[in-house]
């Protein structure tokens, strides 16, 4: 099943079904308003959200819309939990690497996780708002799950039947702040702006077997300017899986339905598969050379972010965003 939220003036828009080719949309507002509703209330309303996509394509319903021409928010245009793991150790390793800083071992046991600001999301089509060039906006292409209410405490196990949804990220950053706010000891705030997530989020099983129930075994695309950036694949070199995310988050709180747990940057091992973000690809051209070359994302540039299945057909619909400069001002 593939939901989506459309832009209808409302902070949480409104629910819609999509069809398995992200061609014709139905609006399901009738059976829940919204996705955070519809979240908490998923034992009830999933019966009915399935069977009217399976209408859906079988053309069964009346009131189709054409989804390549609706206005989308995020499929959660807000959410009351945003955490963003970094999964793929290696990418962590490889940044401390190129600035000559030991890497812990124990980021290899224990999960690096930060929480973002899950108040207003961008939409998968929205512009991404530059203030200051100098502030170093980057892209970063991950996945996300969406859970269920979560106990205080879940263990690893029990935390996979929490994964009701799957979405894919675009967790933009401001590189050039980090290094002062990590400096104060109190983590991200003005260098993690607003994330934005794919057009659709879907269940488990619209992946097949490229889900087993803890990794989305599928190349990640990441194109700059309409050039491919990156394709590592999201199921390899994940040191942390999501059950593992999930867990981490609720160590010391409960989760509520509607939390999001992100992936961290996707990254492989293997270079040549290329970056899901312009700051690793910076940190292997200064390894190899000594120099950067590749800059951070500049006004009028554009990033897509998208995710195919064996068919070669988008799964999630991709995140198209132009970096547009803003007036400081407004």
């Amino acid at each position: 099943m593939k939901l989506a939220t459309l832009r209808n003036g409302a902070r949480d828009g409104s629910l819609y079904i999509v069809s398995k080719d992200l061609q014709t949309a139905v609006c399901v507002t009738s059976i829940a308003e919204n996705l955070q509703w519809a979240l908490e209330h998923w034992s009830a309303v999933e019966p009915q959200l399935q069977a009217h996509y399976t209408q859906l394509n079988n053309r069964a319903l009346d009131d189709i819309i054409q989804f390549s021409h609706c206005p989308l928010e995020s499929p959660l245009p807000r959410a009351y939990q945003w955490a963003d793991g970094s999964a793929y150790v290696n990418h962590v390793e490889l940044v401390r690497k190129a600035r000559g800083a030991k890497m812990p071992d124990s980021f290899w046991s224990d999960p690096l996780m930060y929480q973002g600001g899950g108040d207003s999301f961008l939409g998968p089509k929205d512009n991404i708002p530059l203030l200051d060039p100098d502030w170093g906006l980057d892209f970063e292409a991950e996945v996300a799950v969406i859970t269920s209410d979560v106990k205080l405490g879940v263990s690893t196990a029990a935390a996979s039947q929490a994964i009701l949804l799957i979405t894919l990220v675009n967790d933009v950053s401001l590189r050039n702040l980090i290094p002062n706010e990590l400096a104060k000891g109190f983590g991200f705030f003005h260098s993690k702006p607003s994330t934005a997530f794919s057009p659709v989020a879907v269940t488990p099983d619209e992946l097949g077997n490229a889900w087993d129930g803890a990794k989305l075994h599928l190349p990640l695309y990441s194109y700059l300017n309409d050039a491919l950036f990156g394709k590592p694949d999201a199921g390899t070199d994940m040191t942390f899986d999501f059950p593992r995310l999930i867990a981490h988050a609720a160590k010391t709180r409960t989760l509520t339905a509607g939390t999001i747990i992100g992936s961290g940057t996707v990254s492989n091992c293997d270079r040549t598969v290329g970056s899901s973000c312009i700051a690793e690809k910076r940190m292997l051209e200064k390894i190899a050379t000594g120099e950067i070359n590749t800059p951070f994302l500049q006004d009028g540039d554009k990033v897509k972010i998208e995710m195919l299945d064996n068919k070669g057909l988008s799964i999630f619909g991709a995140i198209e965003q132009r970096v547009v400069m803003q007036d400081e001002t407004l």
